[in-house]
């Protein structure tokens, strides 16, 4: 079987209009068979050779042989299949806009206190309204609050100052994740990545100018959530 490098046969952009789709609705790639079964290919060797030419042709990504590890680099819908998308989204749009409760504010940069020793000092019925495609489909939105950043220690993270940050509650970490943080001895929070070493805690900026923060009680640390998602807040131009 001749490759096609001078471009896309039909059965290539059926796998990858499956591909695209499919990631965008459950936020992971398809198994080999599942590619399969949605062009009608049983055997998966055949699929695996397609699969093989889209990643040449730079379409696509793969770890190895590791299943589920497809990483769409061209993501493609025909025409039809961009219309239908499109409406599907509009027709959906309301009913998938969910309110995240806004708890307040959490620092990127030192530390500051907060009332109670807790994150949930703010008007609980406030809140943040998102469309729920937006967030991973395994996301348990009851388990989710959002906080505004004050501060810059987190800009390499592509997180500036005063932009939303939606959370997952959590009680643990593990290193290189992006915490909020309860400083118990301190009464303070902050927003940090996350390394245990030996028997200390660093909290890591993302930021030069800011040094990390060693907790040397790691009792004295309580995990409030992790980042899920960053929503960036466009400053507002004043019109002449």
């Amino acid at each position: 079987m001749a490759r096609r490098s001078e471009g896309l046969s039909d059965r290539h952009k059926k796998i990858l209009t499956f591909l695209t789709q499919f990631q965008e609705n459950n936020g992971y790639s398809p198994s080999i068979r599942e590619i399969g079964d949605s062009i009608s290919v049983k055997s998966t060797s055949l699929v695996d050779y397609y699969l093989n030419q889209l990643e040449e042709m730079k379409f696509i990504s793969r770890e190895g042989r590791v299943s589920r590890s497809i990483r769409i680099l061209k993501p493609y819908l025909p025409a039809s299949a961009k219309v239908a998308d499109a409406l599907r989204r509009a027709g959906k749009g309301l009913e998938e806009l969910i309110s995240i409760p806004k708890l307040g504010v959490i620092q990127a940069g030192q530390p500051i206190p907060v009332p109670a020793s807790d994150l949930a000092y703010f008007d609980s019925e406030s809140g943040v309204e998102i469309a729920r495609s937006l967030l991973p489909a395994r996301e348990n939105v009851t388990d989710l609050f959002a906080l505004q950043v004050q501060g810059d220690s987190m800009i390499d993270a592509s997180i500036n100052d005063g932009d939303i940050i939606i959370m997952r509650q959590a009680q643990e970490a593990v290193n290189g994740e992006m915490v909020a943080v309860w400083l118990a001895d301190r009464d303070e929070t902050t927003l940090k990545y996350f390394y245990r070493e030996k028997d200390t805690i660093r909290l890591q900026p993302a930021n030069p100018s800011y040094k990390p923060i060693i907790v040397d009680n790691p009792r004295a640390l309580r995990i409030m959530g992790k980042v899920v998602m960053v929503i960036r807040q466009v400053p507002t131009v004043a019109s002449l």
